[in-house]
């Protein structure tokens, strides 16, 4: 069965821009994927960025995708950094929901934070290993390293 992926992560720098393409690229060629949504790609152009209606809009169609998604992957890298707060919102709305979290931290010397660690259902440390993940089974795979 196709999976409704929705991809969590941060997009403010460059390097989280193409951490982020990599990532949608990894799932589109995913076998079990059927749809990917990146909050990234639905920035609601039709409204002035970050103006009222564009909160709205973004909050909204962001919410809708995690309910309406099977399996979250969600980046954790966050440019020599914690996680994106937005990203950690992210991962706990959908944990609270029942939906199963996939983590990706790349920054082998950042340490995750104790409450997206123990949220996860599988952890890698490199974008491309989700392309041979079993989306379908959702094997646990957990977060091995320091937390803070």
């Amino acid at each position: 069965m196709a999976k409704r992926i929705y991809l969590a992560g941060p997009f403010f720098s460059e390097t989280q821009i193409k951490k982020a393409e990599r990532l949608e690229k990894v799932l589109e060629e995913h076998d079990r994927v059927g749809h990917v949504f990146s909050p990234r790609k639905h920035q609601h152009a039709e409204y002035e960025l970050f103006s009222e209606p564009w909160r709205h809009a973004a909050y909204g169609s962001d919410v809708e995708a995690i309910d309406n998604c099977d399996v979250m992957v969600a980046l954790a890298d966050f440019d020599r950094a914690d996680t994106d707060s937005g990203t950690a919102w992210e991962i706990g709305y959908a944990k609270a929901k029942g939906i199963p979290v996939v983590v990706i931290k790349e920054e082998a010397d950042i340490t995750l934070n104790l409450m997206i660690a123990m949220s996860l259902t599988a952890y890698f440390d490199k974008i491309e290993d989700v392309a041979s993940y079993d989306l379908e089974a959702l094997p646990a795979k957990p977060y091995d390293g320091e937390v803070i």
